[in-house]
């Protein structure tokens, strides 16, 4: 290609050369990347900005991936990570092979790379007995989605992702309660996402996720965390979660809602919010500490006191825009929310919304009484009878009266004040210049000296 060519002045305009690959299919984009070296990095990070992974035994293990991955890592922005629950997802009770009993798993991630060479390894599993069940009754997906260290340095080859997303589908509401490989993929993705340099995310994806996934995408006080966790979390600033619905009657277990209430709470700096219950509607997430199914103790409970303790109330600070669709609601929790969020609140959405209480004039009631007081006025009604004729009888309606509030009272007053400060200094000053001319007055001079006392004397 001839250095001076219109073609190579065009390529060379990222403007112009991004907008006509945007326009392009993915399959012309691959074989245009093939054609020469000049057009294969502008369009390798076009064609490799939103990468799709569905985890596999071999997806962060197998060299020759990963070689690609870091060759094509840096232009990543969009990471879509795919893990649906399936028959390969389900893990069976660990038994005892010699009485048949069901063991306990205690999982602890091994997040640092065993040294090969040393021959003093500690065990992935705690011991050497539970790696050999493992081993023997786990499928192969349940060690790739443990291998902590392979998320790691996968996550670590996407120095400029911005946008995560995580797509969980397919869970039985059987299984509800009970661990799969997802849920362990979740924990080493979480884990990679914490320690890995990712300094440029700020969106979050979850949609869908089951209940359980969000236990284990919570940086406090989960599988592997530390004192740094939350760090990484804090640069979120939009957030798309939908959720699986589950029970939330009384008599139900409220656990997850208390987790779900706790994991929002990760995200102090969140903006954007797009929040779906799947399902059957479920309550208002961003007031879960007023919900009534938290707020009434349970009679089953194995420390009282501690489960007492109300929810602390979740505050966003620099909340822009709410979505929330598929909720139930009450009026009051509506209400106290936009009023504490009136600051940076700027625009909220509730689709598919029921009420349980209250009324939707009641729900909204805070952001009238702000919209009046930004304006200064407020509303007040009289009647006021208007005479058609002398002959027809009086009619009488409600007209709306708009009266000054004491703030404009005060403002008006201030300026009246000043005003007439202004008056009265002009006054003066021309009061004064009068006494000066009529003193230099030859007739104000002559009877200053008839009246003076030498001049009766005199004469």
């Amino acid at each position: 290609m001839a250095p001076t060519s219109a073609l190579t002045r065009f390529w060379r305009t990222d403007l112009a050369r991004d907008g006509v690959l945007e326009l392009l299919e993915r399959e012309d984009l691959e074989n245009l990347r093939l054609v020469c070296r000049d057009l294969s990095a502008p369009v390798a990070r076009m064609l490799f900005s939103d990468l799709r992974i569905t985890f596999r035994n071999s997806t962060f293990i197998k060299p020759a991936r990963m070689a690609a991955l870091k060759r094509i890592g840096g232009h990543v922005r969009t990471l879509t990570f795919v893990m649906p629950h399936t028959q390969e997802t389900f893990l069976p009770p660990l038994l005892d092979p010699i009485t048949g009993e069901e063991l306990t798993f205690v999982y602890f991630p091994q997040i640092r790379e065993p040294d090969v060479s040393s021959r003093q390894n500690e065990p992935k599993y705690g011991s050497w007995e539970m790696n050999e069940l493992l081993v023997k009754q786990y499928p192969t997906l349940f060690h790739a989605a443990t291998n902590v260290p392979s998320f790691v340095q996968a996550l670590s080859c996407m120095p400029s992702l911005r946008s995560l997303k995580i797509a969980c589908s397919g869970q039985a509401a059987t299984h509800r309660y009970r661990r799969s490989v997802v849920d362990y993929a979740l924990i080493s993705l979480r884990i990679a996402v914490e320690r890995a340099p990712l300094r440029s995310l700020e969106s979050l994806c979850l949609q869908p996720i089951h209940p359980g996934g969000i236990h284990y995408l919570r940086p406090i006080m989960g599988f592997g965390t530390s004192p740094a966790s939350c760090k990484r979390w804090s640069l979120i600033r939009n957030l798309v979660l939908h959720i699986d619905s589950f029970p939330t009657e009384q008599g139900q277990s409220m656990d997850q809602l208390k987790i779900l209430h706790s994991y929002l709470q990760c995200f102090p700096n969140l903006q954007n919010l797009d929040f779906c219950w799947n399902g059957a509607k479920g309550p208002f997430p961003l007031s879960l500490s007023s919900e009534p199914a938290l707020c009434t103790p349970s009679p089953r409970t194995v420390c009282p006191a501690r489960y007492n303790w109300p929810l602390r109330p979740l505050k966003l600070r620099n909340l822009r825009y709410m979505s929330l669709r598929n909720v139930i609601v009450d009026a009051s929790q509506v209400a106290s929310f936009t009023t504490e969020h009136r600051h940076s609140l700027e625009e909220f959405d509730f689709e598919d919304t029921v009420l349980r209480s209250g009324t939707w004039d009641d729900a909204l009631a805070p952001l009238t009484r702000m919209s009046d007081k930004e304006h200064g006025v407020r509303v007040e009604e009289a009647e006021v009878p208007i005479m058609l004729s002398p002959e027809e009888p009086s009619m009488y309606f409600k007209p709306t009266i708009l009266s000054p509030t004491p703030a404009t009272h005060h403002r008006r007053r201030r300026t009246r004040k000043r005003r007439h400060r202004e008056h009265v200094g002009d006054r003066s000053q021309s009061k004064a210049k009068a006494r000066e001319v009529h003193w230099l007055s030859p007739e104000h001079l002559k009877r200053f000296i008839q009246s003076s006392v030498l001049f009766s004397s005199w004469r």
